[in-house]
C-alpha cells in the first residue's frame, strides 16, 4: 500500500528520553513499562516489548523515536500513550530506533 505525503504528515513521530523502565508482568509477551520525556509534549507511558536485547538500567536516559498521535491503548494493565519504535529482527527481537546525536525531547522526525 502506497502512502501520500499527506498521509504520512500525519503521522506524530517525537524524540523522547526513557526516564523509567519497569518490568510488565501482565503483559501476553515480555515486555517493559517505559516512561518517556517529550519535553513540552510531556511525559507519556508505552508498553515495549524490547526485553530481549535491552535490561531496564542501561535504557534510562536512552532517548528514543515514537508516534506519540496514536489514541492511548489499554494493553493488559497499562495504558499504552505513545508506539516507540523499533526494527524488528529475524526472532522477532526489537532494536530501537535513536537519534544519532543527542537532540531536544520533543523533537520532531520527519
Amino acid at each position: 500500500m502506497e502512502l501520500t505525503w499527506d498521509d504520512f504528515a500525519k503521522v506524530d513521530i517525537r524524540v523522547g528520553t526513557i526516564l523509567e523502565a519497569t518490568d510488565f508482568p501482565e503483559a501476553r509477551n515480555p515486555a517493559y513499562i517505559l516512561k518517556i520525556d517529550f519535553g513540552d509534549l510531556g511525559i507519556k507511558k508505552s508498553s515495549a516489548q524490547i526485553t530481549d536485547l535491552y535490561q531496564k538500567e542501561d535504557l534510562i536516559g536512552m532517548q528514543i523515536s515514537a508516534v506519540v498521535n496514536f489514541p492511548p491503548k489499554q494493553i493488559a494493565t497499562v495504558m499504552s500513550e505513545c508506539l516507540v519504535l523499533g526494527a524488528i529482527g529475524k526472532n522477532k527481537e526489537v532494536s530501537l530506533l535513536q537519534p544519532s546525536v543527542k537532540t531536544f525531547n520533543g523533537s520532531k522526525i520527519g
